[in-house]
């Protein structure tokens, strides 16, 4: 349970009043199921495990202590009453070259060193990084908000396991073998696209990090490598997994979606699914829509204000000082648009919400069990839905918990329990691997 420090208390006040207006009111829910949500949420340690950075945010000027327009930072976290953010070493996939491997490792040290100067220089007083669950619950009694740290990408390992503990003793306490593009170590989802793969599965070094990872006390998530990747890597681990941020695929086909397969395989390793709320992963289907009358209404809007929107790709090509303008421009008629946008969107194309990312919930309760399924936004990663766009409005997730009847102790698991449970196991796991035993 939380210590309630005064800035519990300011956390609690503030989300009693903010983030949760419309969605109640759309979620149908009265007064009395608001409060009981209220209370759940101040007692259980809410934890996200997918949070990506921008190490420009982790500055002496720009950083985590000031409401930045990202989607998770210390105010947002405070206001939505969000304890624990896992913050992403993520790396691009790049060539399978010793150069790729060179900028991808000084990529992911970039990443390390942020986070460390975010909890150790610019707000100890404020975040402190975890490294095991009891240093989870000691730092939230304390009174403040919990960093933890996972990799998005094995790629910056390159060829060298040892790196694997490097990034162990640096903090990292899960890892991906791949993200969008094959790397040296696993197939990625995205081979899907064409049906081209370079291992149909693990390389022989993906199956040798494995053991590594398991010996290093490093998580093996299952978020973006191919399913043959994954049932491998399962079939290899002598630890529980997890999948960082991931949905049902029954539920939205897309590649990045797991299984039943592979959920059932999932819940015999004794892991957990930390569900996501990506638009695009929740509903395919109202996001596609959503995406096709946007760009209609948009260029509707552009012709009326002789405004060219230009191609993403085209942007990247330009001179920096034309692309610098160019993004100014596009800023200002996104601002002035966008509240128009949503307006007409709300009748023909409304947004994935709150209430489906939550189907992706009950979908894996009643798939693999309570005790296999976790919460994750992928903020700052293209991740969000309507109702939990950011950090600050992460009560609403625990208010439509409550409304479909979980309890506190189920919402406790899925916060958090579950997802520290599988990282008790896998460090019990490495110590005994790194004893001989």
């Amino acid at each position: 349970m939380k210590r309630i420090t005064s800035c519990l208390l300011t956390a609690i006040i503030i989300f009693s009043v903010s983030g949760i207006g419309t969605f109640a009111q759309s979620a149908g829910v009265d007064d009395a199921l608001i409060a009981k949500a209220k209370k759940i949420h101040a007692e259980v340690i809410t934890l996200d495990t997918h949070n990506d950075i921008d190490t420009r945010n982790f500055t002496d000027k720009v950083n985590y202590t000031q409401d930045l327009p990202n989607q998770v930072n210390l105010p947002k976290m405070i206001r939505g009453g969000l304890d624990v953010s896992w913050m992403i070493v993520y790396t691009g996939q790049g060539d399978l070259t010793e150069e790729g491997y060179k900028k991808a490792f000084e990529n992911a040290i970039d990443k390390f060193d942020a986070i460390h100067r975010l909890t150790e220089k610019i707000a100890p007083g404020q975040i402190e990084l975890a490294l095991t669950s009891k240093d989870v619950r000691r730092i939230n009694r304390a009174g403040k908000k919990v960093a933890m740290i996972g990799v998005e990408n094995g790629y910056p390992i390159g060829t060298d396991l040892s790196n694997i503990r490097k990034f162990a003793e640096r903090g990292a306490r899960y890892m991906s073998l791949a993200h969008n593009g094959h790397s040296q170590l696993a197939d990625s989802n995205t081979g899907e696209r064409d049906n081209k793969w370079l291992y149909n599965g693990l390389s022989d070094l993906g199956k040798k990090a494995i053991f590594e990872m398991n010996k290093w006390g490093i998580m093996v998530d299952l978020s973006h490598p191919s399913k043959l990747a994954n049932i491998q890597a399962l079939q290899l681990t002598k630890a529980p997994v997890i999948a960082s941020h991931s949905g049902a695929r029954a539920l939205c086909d897309h590649s990045r979606n797991l299984s039943d397969e592979e959920l059932e395989l999932i819940k015999l390793n004794g892991g957990v699914v930390q569900a996501v709320a990506f638009r695009s992963y929740v509903s395919k289907e109202k996001s596609e829509l959503r995406a096709a009358k946007t760009a209609e209404i948009s260029k509707e809007l552009a012709e009326k204000e002789n405004f060219t929107i230009i191609p993403r790709a085209d942007v990247m090509k330009m001179p920096e000082a034309e692309r610098n303008a160019y993004m100014t421009r596009i800023a200002a008629f996104r601002a002035k648009t966008n509240p128009i946008i949503k307006e007409r969107l709300k009748d023909i194309a409304p947004d994935v919400n709150v209430k489906d990312f939550v189907d992706h919930i009950d979908y894996l309760v009643k798939k693999i069990g309570i005790d296999h399924v976790g919460i994750s936004s992928d903020f700052d990663g293209g991740g969000g839905v309507e109702g939990w766009d950011d950090a600050g409005e992460t009560f609403n997730v625990t208010l439509e918990l409550v409304r479909r009847g979980y309890t506190k102790k189920q919402i406790e698991k899925l916060w958090s329990g579950n997802l520290l449970r599988v990282l008790d196991e896998v460090q019990k796991v490495a110590k005994k691997m790194q004893s001989g035993r």
